[in-house]
């Protein structure tokens, strides 16, 4: 099946912790079903100091699932995203508007 959300989209989060943040999508993880999303989901990693870097706690995003992620549309309203033939080519549409992403 074809990724419905890709890297760069900006997102809204629908369910979790996080519920109703919005950011952009930095990372997609489809073998997962999960994708990483700047500034959503954040856990501190303790990490060991090494020579290149310093040790201390770190922020890292942790990957959130699809099915909790929903596009924003042009509006920054929630959208479902679905596929049309546009001419050859197969594109995504936002199903609130009808716009192409």
């Amino acid at each position: 099946m074809a990724a419905k959300l890709k890297k760069g989209d900006k997102v809204i989060v629908l369910a979790g912790k996080d519920k109703g943040k919005k950011g952009e999508i930095t990372t997609v993880l489809p073998s997962k079903g999960k994708a990483i999303v700047e500034g959503v989901n954040i856990a501190i990693r303790h990490t060991r100091a090494s020579q290149g870097d310093q040790g201390g706690r770190k922020p890292i995003a942790v990957p959130v699932d699809l099915s909790n992620l929903a596009l924003l549309d042009a509006n920054g309203k929630a959208t479902r995203v679905g596929f049309k033939m546009d001419g050859d080519k197969k594109v995504r549409f936002a199903k609130t508007t009808g716009d192409v992403i």
